[in-house]
């Protein structure tokens, strides 16, 4: 073999040396954040088939992902004065100021995930001055575009006219589809059919006694631990056999049941005491 040809071969075999393996994604410290609370609302709209009878009460949450240099919102809860006197929760923080408890300021948050366009769970992103929004494209498209406009109900005026405003200012990414990693260690599914396109997110997370494990952000895909726990879909899906192959598929994605996190559970609060005063550490 001659010396021109011997050379190349040696530089290659130099990198591959050299070469460093790629570096795991962070194990995210994941928290759920109560910043309002319904006392009392219909079960049969939570669950399908339960009771008209019963009752149960709401938390409103948003949960905070941070590690590896961000610090991620998965949804962005509500504050706007309409939804307060209509639903007129109690224990209410601006979704902004919940976050204080853990020392995290507004324009700390560096990304939102937003699971579906309803109000409780999209309209406070604006909160959040220096965020990047992740949504799904079929979610935007489904329910609004850049103009604004109310292409379907279940998204609220002013919440439209917000994500088209974002858009302009190039703060949306929109997610092209299912089983997407939207940041190393993040993924977002598709399926659940709470809305057109609702989302849920798996996170690499840090669990307790040092493990490693994936953690499923489930938002309204599911409501309560009753809807995982008796495999009952949601009463407000647009397809109920689709919710529940959504549960099955959050069961093989968590690391263990109980981490997978219902939408508006009071539960997780008890089931995750620590560190308390309305935060709860999936762990």
């Amino acid at each position: 073999m001659s010396t021109l040809r011997i050379i190349p071969l040696l530089v290659a075999l130099a990198a591959l040396a050299t070469r460093r393996p790629a570096s795991p994604p962070p194990a995210y410290e994941v928290y759920a954040i109560r910043f309002a609370t319904v006392a009392s609302y219909p079960t049969q709209y939570l669950v399908a088939g339960a009771d008209s009878g019963r009752r149960t009460p709401l938390a409103f949450t948003v949960w905070l992902v941070r590690g590896g240099g961000r610090t991620v919102l998965v949804d962005a809860g509500f504050y706007r004065d309409k939804f307060l006197q209509r639903w007129k929760p109690v224990d209410y923080k601006r979704p902004s100021d919940a976050l204080a408890v853990l020392g995290v300021r507004p324009g700390d948050v560096t990304d939102i995930v937003i699971s579906h366009v309803h109000w409780d769970h999209v309209d406070g992103a604006d909160l959040f001055p220096n965020a990047r929004i992740w949504l799904q494209r079929d979610e935007y498209a489904h329910y609004t575009n850049d103009s604004g406009a109310v292409l379907d109900r279940a998204i609220d005026a002013d919440d439209a006219k917000m994500l088209a405003a974002l858009k302009a200012a190039g703060r949306v990414a929109l997610i092209p589809g299912d089983s997407t990693e939207i940041i190393p260690g993040i993924t977002v599914f598709t399926g659940g059919r709470h809305t057109f396109a609702s989302q849920f997110a798996a996170v690499r997370a840090s669990l307790a006694g040092g493990r490693t494990g994936t953690i499923v952000l489930a938002s309204d895909n599911a409501y309560l631990y009753e809807n995982l726990e008796r495999h009952r879909p949601i009463t407000q899906s647009l397809d109920t056999l689709s919710n529940l192959r959504a549960q099955e598929r959050m069961a093989r994605l968590a690391s263990e049941p109980r981490l997978i996190v219902p939408g508006h559970d009071v539960d997780v609060f008890i089931r995750f005491p620590k560190p308390g005063n309305g935060v709860a550490r999936i762990e």
